[in-house]
């Protein structure tokens, strides 16, 4: 599928962005995301290899929402530097599109300066502090993407996680849901959870070889 091929499916400034930026022609899981009804709303589970196009499909669920409904997006990571690097490369890209805000701080607050902000790139731990303070412009949000969702598994951070996603779908009914990750064993069982759609793909842009290593030499697996 080529970019000019959904020239009429997203907002005119979202389509120019993505010229700029090089964008000519999807890849495979980009391709099924946007079939399965990416820009109509649907919630999708993508589960693809590390570099195969995931985030973007987040970032056209985000930015085509912010454009059109005019509510906001949460970009939910696990981790701080994460959030760090997310914040910076959405800016690079997006700032002329949307207003942008980072809330990582330990800091129990509701963060007021987020409600000037379209999209918010922020950790699960910090969204869930800022729902228990009944932030008034949660009802505001349209899109929310998780990043890494497989972390639901985790000992430490997949309660907090679990439970956040619980309460998003509780007060958000119509919100759009897209997950995540490169690495999910029961991908369809979280997807019904999810009520999304599974977007499952192998393609990847380096050809993964797998061997064994013995006395210096490698013996590829046929």
């Amino acid at each position: 599928m080529n970019l000019i091929d959904i020239k009429n499916k997203i907002p005119e400034k979202l389509y120019d962005c993505l010229v700029d930026v090089g964008i000519k022609e999807f890849r495979p899981s980009q391709e099924k995301a946007i079939t399965a009804g990416l820009f109509e709303n649907a919630s999708l589970l993508v589960c693809t290899p590390t570099a195969s196009g995931k985030t973007l499909v987040g970032e056209l669920a985000m930015f085509n929402n912010v454009l059109t409904k005019g509510g906001k997006a949460v970009y939910i990571v696990p981790l701080k530097a994460l959030a760090s690097e997310k914040y910076k490369n959405f800016k690079k890209t997006y700032s002329h599109l949307a207003n942008m805000a980072i809330s990582i701080g330990d800091l129990d607050s509701s963060d007021g300066y987020l409600s000037r902000a379209d999209v918010i790139i922020c950790t699960s731990e910090k969204l869930d502090s800022l729902i228990r303070h009944n932030t008034p412009w949660l009802s505001e949000i349209s899109t929310i993407v998780i990043d890494e969702i497989h972390l639901l598994n985790d000992p430490s951070r997949g309660p907090t996680l679990e439970i956040l996603i619980t309460m998003l779908k509780t007060i958000l009914k119509n919100v759009q849901l897209i997950g995540l990750s490169a690495t999910i064993g029961n991908e369809e069982v979280l997807a019904e959870w999810l009520e999304a759609k599974l977007i499952h793909d192998t393609w990847r842009p380096v050809k993964l070889e797998k061997g064994i290593y013995c006395d210096g030499t490698v013996e590829f697996y046929e």
